[in-house]
């Protein structure tokens, strides 16, 4: 039996970068997918009412975040020194408001708001938070957000990154070309191509 047990809908959302990061590590665990339908009656499972949620030696470890921070920690994929794994949590928080922005427009039902919304979204909070990745990778040396190794922070941006080129369109990166070198450096892990190839095949 594994000893971690991930629980999330079936779908890449939240929970891809926490897979990205068990793949990376090289750690076995029990990818459980929930289907919408059967959401519900499984909510009250869960302390927050909310998936992802890490089980680990019986006990439960919820938001997306500090899963993923936990993991980096134990499998030593945040950074070489505490300034580094500073700077891991502080990228990851930032595309954090990032995705407020997105969760904003994705969940909107008023049509008008909603096109406000996307229009904010693509003209401008897109271009800040690409655009401020995009510099940190180029005064950083090319190729990684933080340190000369992968860490968590390169996973959960391109996990975000990958999410918004397939809710818009692979163009998106054309402004932002660390950015996009970044992501052909995470897809080319050996670890990531294998767990692409063979990952349930979902819309999000």
């Amino acid at each position: 039996m594994a000893e971690y047990k991930l629980t999330y809908f079936n779908s890449r959302g939240l929970a891809e970068p926490i897979r990205w990061i068990f793949a990376v590590a090289g750690v076995q665990y029990e990818d459980v997918r929930v289907e919408k339908e059967q959401w519900p009656e499984l909510k009250p499972k869960y302390e927050w009412g909310h998936v992802p949620v890490l089980e680990v030696g019986g006990k439960q470890l919820s938001q997306s975040a500090t899963i993923a921070r936990f993991l980096a920690k134990k499998f030593k994929l945040t950074g070489a020194d505490e300034l580094e794994a500073a700077k891991c949590d502080e990228l990851v928080d930032a595309l954090g408001d990032l995705r407020k922005e997105w969760g904003r427009y994705h969940f909107e039902s008023d049509e008008t708001k909603k096109a406000e919304y996307k229009k904010a979204l693509l003209e401008v909070h897109v271009p800040k938070y690409f655009g401020k990745f995009d510099s940190i990778i180029e005064a950083n040396g090319g190729k990684w957000l933080v340190g000369q190794n992968v860490t968590w922070a390169d996973l959960q941006v391109v996990s975000g990154v990958e999410q918004f080129e397939t809710l818009f369109e692979p163009a998106i990166l054309d402004k932002y070309p660390n950015v996009k070198k970044l992501r052909d450096a995470v897809m080319a892990l050996p670890q990531i191509q294998e767990w692409v190839e063979k990952r349930p095949k979902t819309a999000m």
